[in-house]
């Protein structure tokens, strides 16, 4: 599966996408940071790893301070995904972190208890009109009033 990618700041967008759509701009503008992840066509440069051979990329302004600052200390965009198994509920916190993961990664990053709940919603925006992937935090009616306002 492709992998999210979160970014701290706007200008982190140059090279991981070809283009901005002026739909992915004004989504931005209303739901970023956090809340909403932004299917892009991948910049030419980007790892077929990230893409998943897709073609297309993830991205999300990251809204919690931990990955905020994660991001800001490393100086560039990083990868994020769910602390769960495929399929499975993410946890909220480390204690219920599945030891399967924790056996598998060489640091665990304590960002102190999550909010839980459902996810970040997923708009593709490389086609001619936005496409709902997956509907979370922000809802579908949400999506499409601003795609009409727009």
């Amino acid at each position: 599966m492709p992998l999210l990618v979160l970014i701290n700041r706007l200008d982190q967008l140059a090279g991981l996408a070809k283009s901005i759509p002026r739909i992915a701009q004004t989504l931005m503008e209303r739901f970023w940071p956090g809340r909403l992840t932004l299917v892009l066509e991948a910049g030419p440069r980007l790892p077929s790893r990230l893409t998943a051979g897709t073609g297309k990329i993830g991205i999300r302004l990251a809204a919690h301070p931990v990955a905020q600052a994660l991001a800001e200390a490393v100086g560039r965009p990083i990868t994020g995904t769910s602390a769960n198994l495929s399929g499975g509920a993410g946890c909220r916190q480390i204690a219920e972190l599945d030891p399967r993961i924790a056996r598998q990664v060489g640091l665990i990053l304590d960002g102190g208890p999550l909010k839980g709940g459902v996810g970040s919603t997923v708009v593709d925006v490389t086609g001619e009109a936005p496409v709902v992937i997956r509907e979370g935090e922000v809802s579908k009616p949400e999506i499409l009033a601003v795609v009409r306002s727009a």
